[in-house]
């Protein structure tokens, strides 16, 4: 076998664990939490299925990023990110940059991951809800487009809605009317906010990789609006977030759910520190963390208001 074949580390679950990447993981249980939590107090928990959501789910981001790392290295986006812009939340999972695997391996993995979550989705639509088909058709063909083409959504602006969609409604509302056999309006509301803050986390690390992401026609609103505006837009998100939180009693949630503005104080650490350095805070202030911080202490606060409410 060929260096080619193995690459240059050989370093296989290096770089399988680069892909799989639990810390971004925690976006996808965050809003299968949310979905749980108002179905187990409409009813109970089925744990079994609840996992084997959580495992399906967590198969798709694999292969999307496995996919994603293939593409930004052809147009050669990874490959322009300068050291000191490279952080543990951005530049790419880098898995071919570094030589930890060859394509074939990367596409070995994007095909493996790919498969599990399609077998295990057509397992949990056969046996217990036909209808999330549909939210696992949606759900993988945004992970494929976020990257891939022929839509490539995040080269063309689109990247971030994606982002919303999936990691707010879909797989909350996915979640519950596996629990439930129904869909739920509380959920698609409790979701929302969490969306938006999932999007401010993206918005907030496309920043160390403006330069690259910019030089290789990619495209996402950060780049569109550079990073002074696109620092003066980060709040007006949040602040978003928080406004439909605030309204969420009167859609008939309990007010508990107001445990949900415990994401404002890391919400708002993050935006004054990218509004004061749009083009170094990274280099210099945990913004980043305080972005991923933000969305799980909404995802943890609004749930758990849900189940005490």
């Amino acid at each position: 076998m060929s260096e080619t074949d193995i690459g240059r580390d050989g370093d296989f679950w290096g770089g399988f664990s680069r892909l799989a990447d639990p810390k971004i993981s925690l976006t996808s249980l965050a809003s299968i939490y949310l979905g749980a939590a108002v179905a187990s107090v409409e009813g109970g928990l089925h744990w079994g299925w609840l996992i084997a959501t959580a495992i399906t789910v967590f198969a798709l981001e694999a292969a999307k990023n496995a996919t994603g790392d293939i593409y930004d290295y052809d147009s050669g986006t990874d490959l322009r990110v300068a050291p000191e812009d490279r952080t543990p939340f951005s530049g790419g999972k880098r898995v071919l940059v570094e030589d930890l695997l060859t394509r074939r391996q990367t596409w070995e993995i994007a095909i493996a991951m790919t498969a599990l979550a399609g077998l295990l989705g057509i397992f949990i639509v056969v046996a217990r809800e036909p209808a999330v088909l549909w939210f696992g058709l949606a759900g993988a063909l945004l992970g494929w487009s976020y990257q891939g083409p022929p839509l490539k959504l995040s080269y063309r602006g689109g990247g971030e809605a994606a982002v919303m969609v999936v990691y707010g409604p879909l797989i909350a509302l996915a979640t519950y009317l596996i629990q439930t056999h129904q869909l739920s309006a509380e959920v698609f509301l409790l979701s929302l906010p969490l969306g938006l803050i999932v999007a401010a986390f993206l918005w907030v690390n496309e920043f160390p990789d403006y330069e690259a992401d910019k030089a290789s026609g990619k495209r996402n609103l950060v780049v569109q609006l550079g990073k002074e505006k696109a620092s003066q837009v980060l709040p007006a998100i949040y602040l978003a977030a928080a406004l439909i939180l605030l309204a969420l009693p009167a859609a008939g949630l309990p007010k508990a759910v107001w445990l949900g503005a415990l994401f404002l104080p890391a919400a708002a650490y993050a935006s004054f520190a990218i509004w004061r350095e749009p083009q170094t805070f990274h280099r210099k202030r945990p913004a980043q963390p305080a972005a991923l911080v933000a969305f799980l202490l909404y995802s943890v606060g609004a749930g758990t208001g849900v189940l005490i409410g």
